[in-house]
This record gives structure tokens, C-alpha cells and sequence, in this order.
């Protein structure tokens, strides 16, 4: 399975990913998103749409090794 990662490097903590899809991203104590843990399914699909809605392009698909 597939899971966004989000860089806090490039991230503007604008909150879109946060607005859109608040099961799969929460905000940091630095107002930075990142990506919640244990998703199911349906929510890692969704995390994966928010890759197209960040401005910058700090959400990014990581493919989990086996």
C-alpha cells in the first residue's frame, strides 16, 4: 500500500490538505501539516488526492517496502 508524506521543508501550512481531508492530515505545533498514521483504505485514497490540492507540493506518495 501507498501512503503520502508530507515535507514540512516545503510546506506553507496554508491548511488545504487539512480542510480537504482532516481524517488524513492534522496540523503541527509550527502550523505545518502532516499526515495522520494508521489510515484505513479509503482514507490513504484520499490522502493521495491531496497530493493535487497542495499548492506547493509538499505532499508527495511514498511506496512502503515490504
Amino acid at each position: 500500500m501507498n501512503k503520502v508524506k508530507v515535507d514540512q521543508n516545503i510546506c506553507i501550512g496554508c491548511g488545504a490538505c487539512f480542510g480537504s481531508y482532516p481524517d488524513c492530515f492534522e496540523m503541527d505545533d509550527n502550523g505545518l501539516a502532516k499526515e495522520k498514521e494508521n489510515l484505513t483504505e479509503e482514507q490513504a485514497q484520499e490522502a493521495e488526492e491531496a497530493i493535487d490540492i497542495c499548492p506547493v507540493g509538499a505532499i508527495q506518495e511514498e511506496t512502503e517496502k515490504d
